[in-house]
């Protein structure tokens, strides 16, 4: 009976993980670039059940027979959550600060089998290099390309990008062009196997595997200046899939009581002396 208790428990306990990581998708719906998770459920390792049986019929110190039942299934648990690198909808705002990188022809990783993704990188106020898909830049008070944190934008060298003002344009590479003629070459680096990058929150990506490279000649994009890529969240799907997730949680709620029950009655009742 407690093998069925917690069965239904574990139920319970991933249900719960997804919805946090539902909401968390729904509460980043109107984020520039935003990523959504998706998340990847396991079941435990099934037991096949047996019962011993003794043979009344059989002589002394005989091997009792093994009768199967069946399978029995132990739980289930969220392994892991996996961002979607979608490209999102592009919208305009008209802000010369704001640039969509809008994805062309990109390779497959032939290790893994995957759809590469491409990146700005950004220097963080601790030197480190991170990567985002939002391009909601902004201009610093010292003259440089800035995310709203304040973080440096990276050009093709890997080098922080001056700018005399917000008047400056962008070309479909990447390239920067301001008062002062060409600035720089906006950084567009290349995932190959995007499952190595972790998320740190504010829309950066760390990558587990070193600095990433930028993207290879066989990799087309675009940059759209006065655009945005919208985030990739389903809104429809994912209410959707929090209403299931709310009720598969009561299911699984349903039978801990059920269970509960059964082993009140076992206990306070069962055997009682009348």
């Amino acid at each position: 009976m407690l093998r069925g208790l917690y069965t239904a428990a574990s139920g319970m306990l991933a249900q719960e993980r997804r919805v946090d990581w539902l909401t968390n998708n729904l509460a980043n719906a109107e984020t520039p670039g935003y990523k959504a998770d998706a998340a990847a459920m396991r079941a435990f390792p099934e037991l096949l059940m047996s019962r011993l049986e003794d043979q009344p019929a059989a002589p002394r110190r005989a091997i009792p027979t093994r009768t199967v039942i069946g399978p029995l299934n132990t739980g289930v648990y969220m392994q892991e959550l996996i961002p979607n690198f979608r490209q999102g909808d592009v919208k305009e705002t008209g802000l010369a600060t704001d640039i969509a990188l809008v994805d062309g022809q990109v390779p497959v990783d032939p290790a893994s089998g995957q759809r590469g993704a491409l990146f700005f990188a950004i220097e963080t106020g601790e030197g480190e290099v991170r990567y985002t898909r939002n391009g909601h830049f902004t201009l610093s008070p010292d003259g440089y390309l800035t995310t709203q944190e304040g973080w440096y934008v990276l050009d093709d060298n890997g080098r922080r990008i001056p700018l005399s003002s917000e008047r400056f344009s962008v070309r479909d590479d990447g390239t920067i062009i301001d008062e002062n003629g060409t600035a720089a070459r906006l950084g567009v680096v290349f995932a190959a196997n995007p499952q190595a990058l972790v998320k740190e929150g504010n829309g950066l990506f760390r990558s587990t595997i070193g600095l990433l490279p930028q993207a290879p000649g066989n990799a087309t994009y675009t940059l759209k200046q006065r655009f945005l890529e919208r985030s990739n969240v389903d809104i429809e799907r994912t209410m959707t899939d929090l209403l299931a997730a709310y009720r598969t949680f009561e299911a699984n709620q349903k039978i801990v009581q059920a269970y509960d029950r059964s082993l009140d009655k076992a206990v306070n009742e069962v055997g009682r002396l009348k």
